[in-house]
């Protein structure tokens, strides 16, 4: 899911608020240059206008200018600490400052209140999305292997969106299965759905980190098209190990490239490489148990490399924790 553009939060200025609407207007005729030449003016007047110059940034950089959008991303960052506009992003995509910034949790969930009440159609009619159903397969297959039934008493799905993965895994679940998301308008969505029997509106890692200071485990956590919002998987990694039980599985979508590391797509979403993803593993004493390349989602009509992952606790650690029960 990429961004609708700038959230327009005023300058507590009446008169370069009717300016920067002017200029959108322009640009919306196509008159771009005199778009910019209107933001110009306007940042001018009010030089802490943080939304003013995200757009001019937009624009510049729709002129091809990339200094003069580097420029003014770069503006608007110093004059939005919290980064409601994903200029960090911008500049990271244009090659300026940090090349994997986190994500701030204003912009994200700002993203996805906008989206929510479309999100849905918009996945399964123009993105063709079909991580839930890949990570039930994936599951399955595991949970074959193993001889074993199927059925988790609790299962966690982080970053739980609009609850597409909770329809996906509810018949997998005997008890109980929770949700937690950062947006509170995909959590009202994912309450229609009647399949979760708790969500929480939070921050996927303040949340894991609630439930190891309570001591509470899950036999399956899931994160489906979520870590494509986060740039280090490693702490997610190390809180999800501390949350699992010590049979549970861990399974994820997530996009990919060729590379090694972690990469900043032009779409605004990350890609993580096979490598990392393995060493992030190692790292949390995880061991794999699935990882396949698919498709999770199109693009523009065109399939996006992704990766099907589960893993389960390694085998020492399984050891430990049984022993120790």
């Amino acid at each position: 899911m990429t961004d609708t553009g700038p959230l327009f939060v005023s300058s507590g200025d009446l008169v370069a608020d009717r300016r920067y609407k002017w200029a959108l207007d322009n640009a919306a005729r196509g008159d771009l240059t005199g778009a910019a030449d209107i933001l110009a003016q306007t940042v001018e007047l009010v030089p802490g206008f943080a939304t003013a110059w995200f757009a001019l940034g937009a624009i510049r950089d729709q002129l091809a200018d990339r200094s003069g959008a580097i420029a003014a991303f770069a503006k608007a960052r110093d004059a939005d600490p919290n980064d409601y506009h994903g200029a960090r992003l911008q500049l990271a995509r244009l090659g300026s400052g940090d090349a994997t910034p986190a994500m701030s949790e204003a912009y994200v969930r700002r993203l996805f209140d906008q989206y929510a009440a479309r999100y849905d159609a918009a996945l399964t009619e123009r993105l063709d999305y079909r991580g839930p159903a890949l990570l039930v397969a994936a599951v399955e297959a595991v949970i074959g292997a193993a001889g074993r039934s199927p059925r988790f008493d609790s299962m966690l799905d982080l970053g739980c969106g609009t609850g597409l993965a909770g329809i996906a895994f509810r018949p997998l679940v005997v008890d109980r299965v929770v949700g937690v998301d950062l947006s509170a308008a995909m959590i009202a969505q994912a309450g229609n759905k009647k399949v979760y029997d708790l969500l929480v509106p939070a921050s996927v890692q303040n949340f894991l980190a609630d439930q190891i200071l309570e001591e509470r485990t899950y036999d399956l956590v899931v994160a489906a098209d979520v870590f494509v919002y986060v740039s280090d998987l490693k702490p997610i990694f190390a809180s999800v190990a501390n949350v699992l039980a010590p049979d549970g599985l861990f399974a994820f979508t997530a996009e990919t490239h060729i590379g090694d590391g972690v990469r900043l797509l032009p779409t605004l979403r990350y890609a993580h490489g096979e490598a990392y993803i393995r060493a992030a593993f190692a790292d949390a004493d995880f061991a794999v148990a699935h990882l396949v390349k698919a498709p999770v989602r199109n693009e523009k009509g065109v399939p996006v490399d992704g990766l099907v992952v589960v893993a389960r606790p390694s085998t020492a650690k399984h050891a430990t924790a049984t022993s120790a029960g």
